[in-house]
């Protein structure tokens, strides 16, 4: 739902007396107006219903006592063109020091069409906005309350109430009524008043679509970052679940690989039975049949084992050479190699470490000057 909380500024004149009545509002949803008054009633229309929903909008509208209002017409202008002729006309036509008004146009949707143009003053909107931030209110939009009355029948003027004030609306011209002027300046033409719910209907267009704003210029409000609270919600949410998802990860593989290994095992022990052995466990299963293969001379403690990966460590340093080769029943190797340098003797050490083997060595020199080195291979890596 779409909620708009509309209220009228209080007079310049009335701010400076310190104690300013309370302001006009009324309360918009979706394009209706569903509470009005002019009372403290806006702070409880205001909160209330917000729940920081990122459509709602508060609007404040300007007295005409203070910004009145006139629409320059310029034919043949683009709307950018009439925009910025019309900003120019008006501080020609404004009395006083130009760097204390405030001049704000609005731009025509087409071309040939009515720029309304306001003048302010630069103290004016100070006051309005201090007044405002003592409030902790943050309007979108500063309207001219003249802007709202629609224009006349031709050749007549308009009567309208709006918020407190009563304004009169020319053909190109609106502002706060005066009973004495007035007739003067309808120079005999009838002031009649408008219907109210005509006037009802035209501000909530104007308020759809202003026609201008006087937050502008110096007096636009500087774009703050403002943290998305649904983003920042939904942030936390993909936080939280990345953390799940990493704590579940490495939880799930420790999980499937016991399972695994867990099966592993019960297959291990299985085959063991099968092979007429028994044991309790996969690593009862697994010394058993070390055992076995030892006493039959097999397995990883049988000669071929280490020596294989001896050959293979003495094929990667050309120079080296076997000198003696013995195998025990235990699957320890031992052997004495030679090689011109000791570089080459430790290449293979270094090797036979690499394949995972634990190796002794005890260095001597032989007697025609090359390096030897008495060596023992675990042949269980």
């Amino acid at each position: 739902m779409s909620r708009t909380l509309v209220l009228w500024l209080p007079p310049v004149a009335a701010l400076g007396e310190g104690d300013a009545p309370h302001p006009a509002w009324l309360r918009v949803d979706d394009g209706v107006i569903v509470d009005s008054g002019q009372d403290d009633g806006w702070v409880d229309a205001w909160e209330k219903p917000r729940d920081d929903d990122p459509e709602d909008r508060l609007i404040a509208l300007a007295p005409a006592a203070d910004v009145p209002l006139r629409w320059h017409h310029y034919p043949d202008a683009a709307p950018a063109q009439a925009a910025a002729a019309a900003r120019i006309d008006a501080l020609k036509a404004s009395l006083g020091d130009g760097a204390l008004l405030h001049i704000v146009a609005g731009q025509p949707a087409d071309a040939g069409q009515a720029v309304p143009v306001a003048v302010t003053t630069h103290a004016a909107m100070t006051a309005w906005t201090d007044w405002l931030t003592a409030r902790d209110l943050f309007p979108v939009a500063i309207v001219p309350a003249a802007a709202a009355v629609p224009p006349p029948e031709p050749d007549s003027l308009w009567t309208a109430e709006v918020g407190t004030e009563q304004i009169v609306r020319t053909a190109d011209r609106a502002y706060v009524s005066d009973p004495e002027l007035d007739p003067l300046i309808a120079a005999g033409h009838p002031i009649a008043p408008l219907d109210a719910d005509q006037m009802r209907n035209a501000l909530l267009l104007t308020l759809a679509t202003p026609p201008l704003d006087l937050l502008s210029g110096g007096w636009k409000p500087k774009r703050s970052w403002a943290v998305d609270p649904a983003m920042l919600r939904l942030a936390k949410r993909l936080a939280i679940a990345l953390v799940v998802v990493s704590l579940l990860v490495p939880i799930v593989y420790a999980v499937r690989l016991t399972s695994d290994t867990g099966r592993a095992d019960d297959a291990v022990v299985a085959m063991t039975r099968k092979a007429g052995m028994t044991a309790s466990d996969a690593t009862t299963a697994e010394a058993e049949v070390d055992r076995r293969l030892a006493a039959a001379g097999g397995g990883p403690l049988a000669f071929s084992v280490p020596a294989s990966a001896l050959y293979d460590a003495m094929r990667d340093a050309p120079g080296v050479s076997l000198k003696t080769l013995s195998h025990r029943t235990d699957g320890t190797l031992t052997t004495t190699i030679a090689a011109p340098r000791v570089e080459d003797v430790n290449q293979v050490l270094l090797a036979l470490q690499a394949r995972g083997y634990k190796v002794t060595a005890q260095p001597m020199a032989g007697s025609d000057g090359q390096q030897m080195a008495n060596i023992t291979i675990r042949a269980v890596p």
